[in-house]
Formats: C-alpha cells, structure tokens, sequence
C-alpha cells in the first residue's frame, strides 16, 4: 500500500534533489505516536512545525484523525500542506496562528522541534497553559540539532519529559504533565526591548530572528539609511523580520509609504508589534506574504532587503536569486534595492544580472551594502 509520506511535494518552496519533503523525524513522531493517534477524539490533535504537511496528513492518512487543527511557521509550508492535500485529496484539517485557540482542549501535539529554544520556550508555553491538563507532546528533531537544553525548557512548562532512544539519526522527546501556573514561568512574548542608539523600541515572538535585538547585518543597513534619495512614494521591507528596518525607514522618511512583508508568521506578530510600539502603525503596513506576492508589478520606488538567504542550515543561491527577483518585478524603471549581505557570498554579478547596475554603498570583511537600480 502506498504511503502519504512518500507522494509529498515542497512546492511552492525550493525543490532540488537534495532538498526533501520528508525526513526520518517526521516518520519517527508519526511511529512514537501511532498509538495515540488511532485513539485519539475529533479534534483533540494539534500539529506545530510541520514543514510540508508529512505530520499533518500522515496523522490524518494513516489513522484517520478528523479535526486536526496545525501551525506552520512559514507561510510555503502552509501552502505546500495545501497543495499536498488538495492533490492527495485529503482534508480534515485546519491552520491556526500561534495563538491559544491552536491548543485549547488539545490531547496530542505533534512537534517538529524548532531550532531556537525562544521558539520552544513559546510553544511549550502555550500548551501548557491552554492544552487539556492530560496532553502528551511528541517532540522530535535531528539528533544534531538537539540539546539538553531542549528538555529544560520543556520542563520548565511540563513536567515530565522523557527523550526515546534515537533512529535514523533523529530523537523525540515526550512531555507531559503541564506544570500548574503558580510553578510555571511568568509570560513572556512577545518582548520588548529598548535600543536607545537606534531610538527604536523592538518587540519579538520566541521564533523570530534575533529576538528583540537587532542583528548587525540590520545595523549594517541602517548606517546607510541618510544617503536614500528617495523622500516619498512606496517602499518594501522584504523579509522585514521584527520590522526594525520599516520603522526606521518611516520615520527617516515619512512621505514613504512602507509595505512590511515575511512568509514567517513569527515575524509578522513581532513586526506588528514592533511597528504599533515606534508609533508608525499609519505609515508602515505589515503583511504576511511569500516574497513580494500581492504587489503590483513596477509600484515600489525603494525596496530594503536583509534576509537569511539559507534552506534550513543551507546556503543556496536560488533563494538569493528568488528574492533578487521578486524585488525586481516590483521596482518601478529607477527604482532601487538596498541589500545587505554576508561578504563571502560575492552576489553583485547576480544583482547586476536580475536587478540592474548595482553601486557598492558599503564593505567589510563580514557584510556588503549594495544599492541596485532597476533598469
């Protein structure tokens, strides 16, 4: 009988040979969990991390669970789930945001174990507090990328947590016991931080990158805001994280209208927030979107670009590329991107390539800034 887990596609996400829809984790929760899945009630299952949709509709495929409520991070692998689905024919499911109606009442927790223990920590959180009190969370990942600290921080919202022996090179852990509130710690998400240097106030959710400080590929890019010629029309934020980037280009520029947009629905949350706390919520409007997906083509006079430009732990040039492009279609002839990115990467030919004549704003040993102009 063919298995769901081998017919999955990552589509709309990168697809090369050596990037997978499926791994040995995603089996090895499926198999930990097999038992509580076959008798688990309408609705009482929730999956978090999936990447694809492998936990989601093997659960469903495999042991009929109905009322299957999910939460992907990142919006390709909820339309990739979508997809699969829809071509699959299965359903049963819906997606959430992070948010307690996710867990309320909830049984079982499918977890793809994420790589920051803030992300954990928020998740654990969650459950912990709204999840019924007999849940169990099924918590797996690549041995590689696992900790001990992961357990402690499961522990520190469920009390009893125990890790399985290892397989294929991936590991779960098992939680469960939620911890009564007067022992678990005080809420914490999103925070909040004050960077007096920037004037900005950042707020973050547990997976958003560099949590409420600002990274310094960010700072890199800031330094340079005061050349921008542009004082008014439209801009993008692309790959906006925390919206650090949005909230000092509206207050630099304040004719600027500013489009925020992340396919991570932890940086959305935190850039929203981040954008309410600065006070520029009437110039900068933050949306959760695939690259520059909603945006006409040639609208934007400015876009401002400081992404990861990785798969997973991967360096891969299509996701540069993709993002070079995806600026490009919505620049306007004259329009420019500003970019900051790791030196060693040399992507000036590609910019010159897919965007157009590209000046070097600024170099050291660790970031470029570049400025390129649409032809």
């Amino acid at each position: 009988m063919s298995d769901v887990l081998d017919d999955l596609r990552r589509h709309p996400d990168l697809e090369a040979p050596n990037l997978y829809a499926v791994d040995a984790t995603d089996r090895l929760v499926l198999d930990e969990a097999a038992p509580a899945l076959a008798d688990a009630a309408d609705g009482t299952v929730v999956v978090i991390g999936d990447r694809y949709g492998a936990l989601t509709l093997g659960a469903i495929a495999r042991h009929g669970v109905t009322g299957l409520r999910t939460h992907q991070d990142r919006l390709t692998g909820e339309l990739a789930l979508r997809e699969n689905a829809e071509r699959l024919g299965l359903g049963g499911f819906t997606s959430h945001a992070l948010t307690p109606d996710l867990v309320a009442g909830a049984r079982l927790v499918l977890l793809q174990l994420p790589r920051s223990l803030d992300a954990l920590d928020e998740i654990a959180a969650l459950v912990a507090e709204h999840a019924d009190p007999a849940v169990v969370v099924v918590a797996g990942g690549r041995v590689k990328h696992m900790t001990t600290a992961m357990n402690d921080v499961l522990a520190r919202h469920l009390a009893v947590v125990e890790a399985r022996l290892a397989r294929q090179k991936s590991r779960v852990l098992v939680a469960s016991s939620p911890r009564p509130a007067v022992e678990r710690p005080a809420r914490r998400w999103p925070e909040r931080d004050e960077h007096p240097d920037l004037g900005i106030t950042v707020c973050a959710h547990g997976g958003a990158f560099a949590g409420a400080g600002v990274d310094i590929g960010t700072r890199a890019l800031l330094a340079h805001l005061d050349a921008l010629e542009v004082g008014e029309g439209t801009a993008v934020d692309l790959g906006c994280g925390t919206g650090v980037l949005a909230v000092a280009l509206a207050r630099l520029r304040p004719g600027l209208a500013v489009t925020a947009t992340d396919e991570s629905a932890a940086a959305v949350a935190s850039a929203r927030a981040t954008v309410e706390a600065n006070g520029v919520g009437d110039r900068v409007h933050v949306t959760r979107a695939v690259g520059t997906d909603g945006i006409p083509d040639a609208s934007v006079d400015l876009v401002l670009l400081n992404p990861p430009f990785h798969v997973g732990a991967t360096v891969h040039p299509g996701v540069a590329r993709a993002l070079f492009a995806d600026a490009a279609r919505v620049l306007r002839p004259g329009g420019e991107l500003w970019a900051v990115w790791n030196s060693h990467l040399r992507y000036r030919p590609t910019l010159e390539q897919v965007v157009g004549p590209t000046r070097q704003l600024g170099r050291d040993p660790k970031f470029t800034v570049t400025a390129s102009t649409r032809r």
